[in-house]
């Protein structure tokens, strides 16, 4: 490396990196910079996310492609003596790749992004999100200027040829909603950005905000051109502070180049976009409600007697489109309708970003192409299940989505296919469950979201799942009865018809889908009364082996109850009216003598 003429370093700098320690490396490695010297050798760049969360914080070198991860400021001097100054790789801070079990090198090795497709991604790894002259050395805003010496109507037939669908997951064909509000009557016409990312465990809009907010902007600004809209809204929740601080950065930015605003570049096309802050409500994902929220009124979803391309916000024509949709309409414009169309299945096209999260060991965000297995994400990519533990289920599609069991491993991820399993695409979070996950729990869990962010105006969703998760609760408290199972399914079937939106119409799903694939596990809890994963509190208990027990002490002195009796080096035994079954004496066990039964 000390032969290269010039070094880039890349730092992974999303909320992810941050949250772990990035800025603080970062810093460190600036400072030792400065003190060798090297300012001149070697340009050290702060990225959006890069994708790989679990190794955060993580950098690459370019363009040796060398990646180190986990990094702790203390790091830093030896990085700068051994790799910037004598060229070596300090192998303590490589990657050992969870598949091949080997140290890596070069980040083309790692077995993590071998199999994704980052046309949406690849951008956040090698560009400041705050410099917008990042972007348009990278091709930004070509798209924009090559679009607007095209007709609206072209524009529009070449997003209808490429086959993009809605990535916020309804999944409606893009060029076909644009024609509509293009064709629509009614002055001023309104493009929204829906960023209102709600789901447990998705983080894909926020990551394309914080890394590459110019894609999204040039998105919405070719939409508006192509369906004669002169004002845009972005809908970003608060909990986003560093999306909608670089977002806003980008606004003001792509102002100043004469990309946003009056007369852009030149033409006598006038457009400009505001910022919207949600208060963090699931609900106002949804379209009618987020609407409503822009206008001011109480964000509650609407009968949809008409479509919002006909009258939406301010009943007016709008086109309501998610953040990666946006992202992907300035590549489709670049490469083209044949180009997009190539990459995913029949009726599903291109990429899709997933938030890869839960019980796998490589946690993070990925970018596939449509169709791929579910198996190759949750092996090829996730590198499998931590502690050889056993593959359970992935949840997919968000709060509303399905649990699909290890049988559906191999099933294409597309629109179709997912939704004939039970689930959906969704926004795109991948929820990955091992053998210790009680599926009743998780029921439980994604009800207990849905419920507590239902608006209340419907009653199918107000009180229907309340009912539905009292009389889960009561399953996995060991009270559950004898046509439990069929009133879920029944009460199921009845939410998802008489709903108001898709948040109560859809709110059941992982209830059945648990039910169709974990019949067995609801029945051992109503029949038998036991939790086969044994995490359900009230039908478990902990029990000291007698055979095993060593009397090490351990578990006397950390059961916060006192509920451990036992001289030391005798054999110990637990007070079973006293333990809360915190599971603190099995996890200090070095001996496994303490069980679950």
């Amino acid at each position: 490396m000390n032969n290269v003429d010039k070094i880039d370093i890349y730092f992974s700098g999303g909320t992810c990196g941050f949250a772990s320690g990035a800025e603080s490396v970062f810093l460190a490695l600036k400072d030792e910079i400065k003190k060798n010297n090297l300012e001149q050798k070697v340009n050290i760049l702060m990225t959006g996310c890069q994708g790989f969360c679990a190794l955060e914080p993580l950098v690459t070198f370019y363009p040796q492609k060398i990646l180190y991860a986990h990094l702790v400021p203390e790091d830093v001097k030896e990085i700068v003596q051994e790799t910037l100054l004598k060229g070596k790789t300090v192998e303590r801070l490589l990657y050992t790749d969870f598949l091949t079990k080997q140290k890596v090198i070069s980040v083309d090795d790692v077995s993590y992004y071998k199999k994704q497709v980052r046309n949406l991604l690849k951008n956040n790894s090698f560009i400041d999100p705050l410099k917008i002259d990042d972007y348009i050395v990278s091709g930004g805003y070509k798209a924009l200027k090559k679009a607007l010496k095209m007709t609206p109507e072209e524009i529009i037939d070449i997003i209808k040829k490429s086959g993009l669908r809605g990535r916020g997951g309804a999944g409606f064909p893009t060029g076909k909603k644009w024609e509509s509000a293009k064709k629509a009557e009614g002055e001023p016409k309104y493009i929204i950005c829906n960023a209102d990312e709600g789901d447990p465990g998705a983080f894909m809009d926020m990551s394309l905000l914080e890394g590459n907010p110019h894609s999204v902007l040039e998105g919405m600004i070719i939409s508006a051109y192509a369906v004669g809209s002169n004002q845009g809204y972005i809908y970003v929740r608060n909990e986003y502070p560093l999306a909608i601080k670089h977002f806003s950065i980008a606004l003001e930015q792509a102002r100043k180049n004469s990309f946003l605003g009056k007369n852009i570049l030149g033409t006598d096309f006038s457009f400009d976009i505001k910022i919207i802050r949600g208060g963090g409500a699931f609900v106002c994902g949804e379209s009618s409600a987020l609407r409503a929220s822009i206008e001011g009124k109480i964000g509650e979803p609407s009968v949809k007697y008409i479509h919002a391309t006909d009258k939406g916000l301010y009943d007016k024509p709008t086109v309501l489109n998610n953040v990666k949709t946006w992202a992907n309409i300035p590549l489709i414009i670049n490469n083209g309708a044949k180009w997009f169309s190539s990459i995913g299945t029949e009726n599903s096209k291109g990429t899709m970003i997933f938030s890869l999260v839960g019980k796998i060991n490589n946690t993070g965000l990925i970018e596939v192409p449509m169709g791929i297995k579910l198996r190759e994400i949750i092996y090829d990519i996730g590198g499998g299940i931590p502690g050889n533990k056993k593959f359970k289920a992935v949840q997919t599609g968000g709060p509303s989505g399905g649990c699909l069991p290890e049988r559906c491993l191999d099933l294409p991820v597309d629109y179709e296919s997912l939704t004939k399993a039970g689930s959906m695409m969704g926004s795109g979070g991948m929820i990955v469950m091992d053998e210790d996950n009680c599926m009743v729990q998780v029921a439980k869990y994604f009800l207990t979201f849905t419920q507590d962010e239902s608006c209340g105006k419907c009653t199918p969703c107000r009180e229907g799942t309340k009912i539905m998760l009292d009389i889960l609760t009561d399953i996995s408290c060991g009270k559950g009865k004898e046509g439990d199972i069929e009133l879920l399914e029944e009460m199921s079937n009845l939410i998802e018809d008489t709903s108001l939106c898709a948040l109560g119409g859809s709110a059941p799903n992982p209830v059945l889908t648990t039910i169709r694939y974990f019949r067995d596990e609801y029945e051992s809890h109503i029949k038998e009364k036991k939790c086969p994963a044994r995490e359900c509190k009230a039908l478990i208990r902990y029990k000291i082996l007698e055979d095993v027990c060593n009397g090490c002490h351990l578990c006397f002195k950390n059961c916060p109850q006192k509920a451990i009796t036992g001289e030391p080096k005798k054999v110990h035994d637990i007070i079973q009216d006293k333990c809360t079954k915190c599971g603190i004496c099995f996890d200090v066990c070095k001996f496994d003598a303490v069980s679950v039964v």
